[in-house]
């Protein structure tokens, strides 16, 4: 089964695809590597135009939509 998963407020629309993709970025940018995230937790607030992430129950930032 295929499935996708959006958010869409105030006219706005994101993809979880995105969110997951960007928080990857981030994390590499930075010089770590993709693999060693063992776990991605995403919370999205539509309020603030933004998404804040956490990556292995450590590393967290913000997503701004």
């Amino acid at each position: 089964m295929k499935t996708s998963f959006y958010v869409e407020f105030a006219g706005k629309q994101i993809e979880e695809k995105a969110l997951v993709a960007k928080a990857k970025e981030i994390w590499s940018a930075e010089g770590n590597k993709i693999k060693d995230i063992k776990t991605l937790n995403i919370y999205v607030k539509p309020e603030e135009n933004a998404a804040y992430y956490v990556i292995n129950d450590t590393v967290s930032g913000k997503i701004e939509f």
